[in-house]
């Protein structure tokens, strides 16, 4: 492994513990150089910021693995990713406290939310409210991702994914309705 990939685990690694110990907002990129008993120049040479960290933290773990599965179904992504959160749960839940500049939860969104656009696409084609449809269900995936690995009660991954699908079918058995009655008032 290189030199550059083993530090940037160290620094990994030691923010992981730190937030086990201490809320996001007190860790500093001081004090996961100390940790790892190493500078803030070697820090600054691989990340810009804790965030930057977090990031690359996710996209190593996760992003990684997923670009490389070839998933047959939607909702095998849906479980591993469902099942990686609940994995790492406790880092997740604090990092996902902050919102703002560098945020976790924005480079979440600006992975997710192509992956769900496509998705909305495939089933709907071209309609002009996709970008909404996409964002609407971006945001939503994020926020009761975020709700269900912060509740104490954390059901496993599998019931997680059933609420989800349960959420999903509602909207789309709602939406027939809707529609049903729509073109029935056309006739």
């Amino acid at each position: 492994m290189a030199d550059s990939m083993i530090t940037k685990r160290a620094f990994a690694a030691a923010l992981k513990e730190l937030a086990g110990e201490l809320p996001y907002s007190k860790i500093t990129v001081g004090k996961i150089c100390d940790r790892c008993e190493m500078n803030r120049t070697s820090f600054y040479y691989h990340f810009r910021d804790k965030y930057d960290l977090v990031n690359w933290i996710f996209d190593t773990e996760f992003v990684k693995k997923y670009v490389e599965t070839d998933y047959t179904n939607a909702w095998d992504s849906v479980h591993d990713t469902v099942q990686y959160f609940y994995d790492n749960r406790e880092f997740y839940s604090k990092v996902l406290e902050f919102n703002g500049q560098n945020s976790f939860a924005d480079h979440f969104r600006s992975l997710l939310h192509p992956l769900i656009h496509d998705d909305i696409q495939g089933i709907l084609g071209d309609d002009k409210n996709i970008d909404f449809q996409a964002d609407f269900f971006t945001n939503a995936f994020i926020s009761a991702l975020e709700n269900w690995i912060k509740d104490k009660n954390c059901p496993p991954p599998d019931e997680c994914v059933d609420l989800l699908k349960s959420c999903l079918n509602v909207t789309l058995d709602r939406g027939s309705v809707l529609k049903e009655q729509a073109n029935s008032g056309k006739q």
